[in-house]
């Protein structure tokens, strides 16, 4: 494996928790929303990730003709949460039903602040990981002088 592979490795690695946050920060914003029916209700969104590994010719081995393998992050999208949503009456709310009643979305404002923490201390990881690189690399440069 290339030195150079590990910037794309920790450059997948940002991209899904960029993601991930993006998708808190959308369920964040919509947490307090009502909607007049079950269906019409915010629902909360995750993203899907997966192992990606790409096999690349030239790895070491005996005469250099081994394949080697990079892994990475691969995202796959995002999912809707299917539990149930919330409902109460409020009779005088506009979007209110026939019977009085509002919808809220299913998001746990808890859980989606857990995440954001999750996500940015793992994007300050991948972020580590690529400054890290980068010093080995220079250090192995000066190591000629």
């Amino acid at each position: 494996m290339s030195l150079f592979n590990i910037f794309d490795v920790a450059g997948t690695g940002m991209a899904a928790q960029s993601m991930r946050l993006n998708t808190t920060a959308s369920n964040l914003a919509n947490a307090d929303t009502v909607a007049g029916s079950p269906e019409a209700a915010y629902r909360a969104k995750s993203p899907l990730f997966s192992a990606a590994m790409a096999r690349q010719m030239g790895g070491v081995g005996a005469g250099g003709d081994a394949d080697s393998a990079m892994g990475g992050v691969k995202i796959l999208g995002v999912s809707e949460s299917q539990a149930p949503v919330d409902s109460h009456y409020e009779p005088g709310n506009p979007l209110a039903d026939a019977e009085g009643r509002v919808y809220s979305s299913n998001v746990n404002p808890i859980d989606e602040l857990v995440n954001m923490i999750s996500a940015s201390r793992s994007y300050q990881n991948n972020v580590e990981v690529m400054n890290t690189a980068k010093q080995l690399m220079l250090k192995t440069l000066d190591l000629g002088k």
